[in-house]
């Protein structure tokens, strides 16, 4: 259970870290904007924007990262749940469901097998 558990907390933060490269790097390339489904036009008016958004994700993803580190249950639990929110939040303002898929239930999961690892 514990290696599921490893691989479900790391899996979110590797997510987190794609969408750093997603929105940083690839936000006004062809992978990029075919991901999100921009234009060329709003890509470029939104770069900084997406930049931005995509260092805080690369700020979960490290958080995860140093938190399982250093096992501090309590730190990884708090980004877990910063990831749920955060997917939620996209899933509900954007009002597409996949977000909530590819970044809530994972971190829903994670924290589940975190709950059945301290029983």
């Amino acid at each position: 259970m514990e290696i599921l558990t490893t691989a479900l907390t790391l899996l979110v933060s590797l997510i987190h870290f794609y969408f750093l490269y997603l929105e940083m790097v690839l936000w006004t390339k062809p992978k990029g904007m075919k991901t999100f489904r921009l234009e060329k036009d709003f890509a470029e008016k939104t770069k900084v924007l997406a930049a931005n958004q995509g260092l805080y994700n690369g700020f979960l993803a490290a958080g995860i990262l140093w938190s399982w580190t250093f096992e501090n249950h309590a730190a990884v639990l708090f980004f877990l749940w910063c990831v749920i929110i955060a997917g939620i939040y996209g899933s509900y303002s954007l009002k597409k469901r996949t977000i909530f898929y590819i970044q809530s239930i994972p971190a829903i999961l994670a924290i589940a097998f975190i709950y059945i690892n301290t029983l």
